[in-house]
């Protein structure tokens, strides 16, 4: 799914209302002043209106006659949406809403990734191993570019769904990348960074013997050692280093 960000004025405006509700800046019931909106955001009130019918549909505003547009309940918003997702992880890394995210994010992967990947070694592909393969090698190791890092990381993670052959189970990384791109950005351009090929390697390995419970032990293995190392970026002592996985 193409994402809003940046896609003209129409996208600018969805993403600058939808940081500042993500945000608290306007809060949960808040109703909102159109008027003033269009002002700050200097964008027309027409352009407003239809950035907040995507909002809308996204469950995170409504509008009512006599109140008018406000926010609605967290609890009514589609969290698992792409875009908003991606903007909640945009967010400002060193909050406390920020490290909840991504213990949510540890905990969907921890019953997602192992069972899927049991599934990837029972029924891949030589295609799916060349894939597997190449974003492996595009890893690099110590001292690999952290951009370059992030995105072989979210393509092997992407080719192991992709390895299991289940449509929804492939959609997942719409769930699942958002989260795993903004913790892979926190802790590859950690200067000390631990080299995450092995960890991988290890999956890759027993995907390609086919071997499911090897495949969902090197996986969980894997997840353990992803939480260790965003604690040690996260903590007062990160001098042993540490590796996106």
């Amino acid at each position: 799914m193409t994402p809003y960000a940046r896609r003209g004025v129409h996208g600018q405006t969805v993403e600058a209302l939808a940081r500042r509700i993500l945000g608290g800046r306007i809060p949960e019931g808040a109703t909102l002043d159109l008027v003033a909106l269009q002002s700050e955001l200097d964008v027309s009130l027409t352009a407003l209106r239809e950035s907040l019918k995507v909002l809308a549909a996204k469950g995170m505003v409504d509008a009512r006659q006599k109140r008018g547009t406000f926010v609605r309940a967290r609890a009514d918003w589609n969290l698992l949406d792409a875009d908003v997702l991606r903007w909640q992880f945009e967010g400002d890394p060193t909050t406390d809403a920020d490290r909840t995210l991504l213990g949510n994010l540890a905990e969907v992967r921890a019953i997602i990734e192992p069972a899927a990947v049991r599934l990837a070694a029972e029924r891949r592909t030589d295609v799916d191993l060349v894939a597997l393969e190449a974003a492996l090698d595009a890893m690099g190791g110590p001292g690999a570019d952290p951009a370059d890092a992030v995105d072989a990381d979210l393509a092997f993670h992407r080719a192991l769904l992709a390895a299991t052959h289940n449509e929804l189970l492939e959609r997942m990384e719409m769930v699942i990348e958002p989260g795993l791109a903004h913790r892979d950005r926190i802790v590859h351009s950690h200067p000390h960074s631990q080299d995450p090929v092995p960890a991988h390697r290890a999956v890759l390995d027993a995907v390609r013997d086919q071997d499911p419970r090897a495949a969902e032990k090197a996986m969980r293995a894997l997840l353990d050692q992803a939480g260790r190392d965003l604690d040690r970026v996260d903590g007062p002592d990160d001098t042993k280093g540490s590796g996106g996985k």
